[in-house]
């Protein structure tokens, strides 16, 4: 396996982690955060859990990016590539809006649909993982 391969399978892996993570612990914390201390808990965690998501999504995207170009993967890491897509795509119009709202005070209704609506990037990240696992990187 080369460098630029492993640094995109640790990435991703790395992703696969934490969406579980947030997935199953922080999102269904957020509606036993209490009303009052809400916005100051949203504000910190978005601030805190972005130093970590940012640049573990950029580098995954410009690995894969990069493999792909110089036909470093194989028919795996292509069809990983969806995923990949679908994951920016829902980060930036789902996930990013929803949080926009939760910033605003805990809303019931959005924190639920915070939580739904992430079940989609964590299986999306998951099949990543294992699309890499089968493409040998």
């Amino acid at each position: 396996m080369s460098l630029l391969g492993a640094v995109h399978l640790a990435a991703t892996w790395a992703l696969v982690g934490l969406i579980w993570t947030i997935q199953v612990v922080h999102y269904p914390l957020f509606a036993q955060v209490g009303r009052e201390a809400f916005a100051a808990y949203h504000r910190r965690h978005t601030r805190q859990i972005t130093w970590i998501v940012a640049p573990l999504m950029l580098v995954e995207l410009g690995t894969a990016g990069w493999l792909v170009w110089e036909g470093g993967g194989g028919a795996w890491l292509l069809v990983s590539l969806g995923p990949l897509a679908f994951n920016w795509l829902s980060t930036g119009l789902v996930q990013i809006p929803l949080h926009h709202q939760l910033e605003q005070g805990y809303d019931a209704v959005s924190q639920r649909r915070l939580v739904a609506t992430n079940w989609g990037r964590t299986l999306a990240w998951s099949s990543r993982g294992l699309c890499l696992l089968l493409d040998g990187l």
